[in-house]
């Protein structure tokens, strides 16, 4: 057995009610988010327009909120140990830029250039398969903290996992796109990449840092406790409320044209569950252990939807099928990765009940 199985975070205390019927109040706020929307445009336009080079301000100060948990755990001075989770960074690296990619332009193809053709405006059809494939060329920054916060998921592996990712994307993001997109000069979004980088990495790790250090001076582990058991619940309420933000910026949008919506929603469903999916199941075959394979799975399913819109509206244009497309992304980003930490979690008896050589 290798050594990389064994390592395993301390067990999570029962689950609350909030946290239980989590897939309800997801259910919920999505309904609420597509009725205010509706209701309320004016206010949705506001709040979409506090933005700076496509991030938007509201919705940043959420994840803050949601990500403090997981960065609050991460001893920057263990970093070093991310090197026993190698075989993790590997399958994520692997999966991230030599399968999602090539996955969706695949699948965008098949579906939307081919099976669902006669269903779309043809005059856009190249344009939804170009903004598919900006969705899946940039990793996801900073929802992935949630996501492996919610799985219970090694903080270092995933600190360690989104910079380097971070990295390979200031230099691979073009070139990629180019390929795959056939465009011989792609424009990046530099100001949405490095303020993403800024505001979703820099500024809350060393926030957090500081918190830390101050928790860990006063009253050692236990305060650390006693914060985190306090701001759970905070980081899930700010999760379903950027949900209602999400579908309310878009509730006219998807009333407008559902069909369009639902159609370009199949080819990410089937890219994200078919991603997330053998990244588990190589980590496993790899001997990784549970708490790298969950997160490694979930990085390797996400997508950078700043990025991804902010590209295809400097492509495209704002009113292009491509933009809409990364926002059908923007949509189904949060209740289909809260999906796929469900059954990580529900399968880890079978992904450690393996007998490793």
């Amino acid at each position: 057995m290798t050594a990389d199985i064994h390592a395993a975070p301390a067990a999570r205390p029962a689950m609350s009610l909030f946290e239980r019927y989590l897939s309800v109040w997801v259910a919920l706020c999505i309904v609420a988010g597509i009725t205010l929307g509706h209701l309320v445009p004016g206010l949705f336009q506001v709040i979409a327009a506090a933005e700076v080079a496509k991030v938007n301000l509201p919705v940043a100060v959420l994840i803050w909120l949601m990500i403090v948990p997981m960065l609050l755990k991460i001893d920057l001075g263990a970093l070093g140990r991310v090197r026993e989770h190698w075989r993790g960074v590997g399958v994520t690296l692997f999966i991230n830029w030599a399968v999602k990619p090539f996955s969706m332009a695949l699948l965008g193809s098949l579906f939307i250039g081919h099976l669902f053709a006669p269903l779309l405006p043809q005059e856009q059809i190249s344009s939804y398969i170009a903004g598919l494939i900006l969705l899946a060329a940039a990793p996801c920054t900073a929802m992935v903290f949630v996501w492996s916060n919610l799985c219970d998921g090694e903080p270092h592996y995933t600190l360690s996992q989104v910079a380097l990712n971070d990295i390979i994307m200031v230099f691979a993001f073009a070139p990629l796109v180019g390929l795959l997109l056939g465009v011989a000069s792609i424009t990046v979004p530099w100001d949405t990449l490095l303020l993403s980088v800024v505001l979703y990495i820099v500024i809350p790790v060393v926030a957090a840092q500081l918190w830390r250090r101050s928790l860990m001076a006063s009253g050692g582990e236990m305060a650390l406790k006693r914060v985190l058991d306090r701001i759970q619940p905070v980081s899930l309420l700010a999760l379903l409320t950027t949900l209602v933000l999400l579908f309310g910026f878009q509730g006219e949008q998807i009333l407008a044209q559902p069909l369009v919506i639902l159609l370009l929603a199949v080819p990410i469903l089937i890219q994200v569950y078919f991603n997330a999916g053998l990244a588990y199941w190589l980590s496993r075959r790899f001997g990784v252990a549970w708490c790298v394979a969950a997160p490694a799975a979930l990085i390797g399913a996400s997508n950078f939807f700043e990025l991804a819109v902010a590209a295809a509206i400097s492509l495209f244009g704002l009113g292009s099928g491509a933009a809409l497309a990364t926002v059908v992304g923007v949509l189904v980003e949060v209740p289909v990765m809260l999906s796929v930490v469900k059954i990580a979690k529900a399968t880890k008896p079978w992904y450690e009940g393996r007998t490793h050589a």
